[in-house]
């Protein structure tokens, strides 16, 4: 009697690359040597990109009629005949909008340039309001925003607390009270702009990852009215099979109890960690031993990933007061505690840079990617 063998698995047929689709490519790569490396003569370029001078001449020609780079002026190099002419991203002729929804008692919007500068800002106040409430103070945010701007939009990112699936839908955000918000359609109903929605800790650790000193494999922590992180692995954000790795604020960290959660649950991570109930308890023992816990509490959670994925950082961000200190050296223990010894596996536990600010900048960079393909 012969056994069957199982059936192989389909192997899906990659799609051909059209000639369109090669010629954006190139463009990508012109922009992104230029984002990285900075101004530079078309020569210059072709040489580090290993592409003829005229492919080059003519990808800058497009990407200047498009708004997308201009000429600086001559070089400053010394070279025998004609200075060579300096290109560069535009960098100040555009702009991007970055909204952040996951700060503690606000709604922030901001104007960003394309170094991630901020340019102009806008808020609301949240106060005690959820579900469609919310989505009509975002919409007023975004409008203000908008017009604050001074050079072409090239689109928005928004970055919200909660599981955000295909579409830029918002699956289920329990501290804004939305379930299957399509947040993506509404603000760009509004707005007739490109928009982008990302959970607030993967928009945060693309900030980290493009514009701060993030290295490829990382893990950033976004405390404030909820508990998420987003992950970098070999370079490249991990989004999961369901959109929403990195969601660990609803994780039963111990055995013991612990407080009711917003989504019914006992004892989840954010009942411990985020912002709101850290400054609860801290006003109630007299001591830091909450923030000590707390940190306890977050490298139990963290162990795990850090072990599977052979992570190099652990990021923290959010309010300074409560990260920085005892919450930092208690994540930091404990995760040595809990990991096998490397000494030359190194795990650097960190505070971000500009936590205040760290969701706009990351979704503006949400922008700069689609729409420039430069992170």
């Amino acid at each position: 009697m012969t056994t069957a063998l199982p059936r192989a698995r389909r192997v899906s047929p990659r799609t051909a690359m059209l000639p369109a689709h090669g010629r954006r490519h190139n463009l990508s790569l012109v922009l992104q040597m230029l984002y990285t490396v900075g101004a530079m003569s078309r020569a210059d370029l072709a040489r580090r990109l290993g592409m003829s001078k005229v492919t080059v001449s003519d990808l800058v020609a497009e990407l200047i009629e498009s708004g997308h780079a201009v000429e600086l002026g001559p070089s400053g190099q010394v070279r025998p005949g004609k200075p060579a002419t300096l290109v560069d991203v535009n960098r100040t002729g555009l702009q991007a909008i970055g909204v952040d929804l996951a700060a503690h008692r606000v709604l922030r919007a901001a104007v960003l340039d394309l170094d991630g500068n901020i340019l102009a800002r806008a808020e609301r106040p949240i106060g005690d309001d959820t579900g469609d409430a919310i989505t009509q103070r975002v919409l007023e945010l975004v409008d203000e925003i908008v017009s604050a701007a001074t050079a072409p939009i090239l689109g928005i990112g928004v970055g919200t607390p909660g599981i955000v699936v295909a579409g830029g839908v918002v699956d289920t955000a329990p501290n804004l009270g939305w379930r299957d918000v399509p947040l993506r359609d509404l603000i760009a109903d509004a707005t007739g702009l490109p928009v982008f929605v990302v959970n607030d800790a993967d928009a945060a650790v693309h900030a980290d990852y493009t514009l701060g000193n993030g290295g490829d494999d990382l893990v950033l922590v976004k405390i404030g009215r909820g508990v998420g992180c987003g992950l970098i692995v070999g370079g490249q954000r991990v989004r999961g099979a369901h959109f929403a790795a990195g969601e660990i604020g609803h994780v039963t960290v111990g055995t013991d109890g612990g407080a009711v959660c917003r989504c019914g649950k006992t004892g989840c991570l954010e009942t411990w960690v985020s912002a709101p109930r850290l400054e609860q308890a801290l006003a109630t023992a007299g001591d830091d031993s909450p923030l000590r816990e707390a940190g306890e509490r977050l490298g139990i959670a963290l162990a795990p990933v850090v072990a599977v994925l052979d992570l190099a950082e652990v990021v923290l961000s959010g309010p300074g007061h409560l990260l920085d200190g005892p919450l930092r050296d208690s994540v930091e223990q404990t995760l040595r505690d809990r990991l096998l010894a490397r000494p030359e596996a190194e795990l650097t536990v960190r505070i971000a840079h500009d936590s205040d600010d760290i969701v706009l900048r990351g979704a503006a960079v949400l922008v700069l990617w689609d729409q420039l393909g430069v992170v």
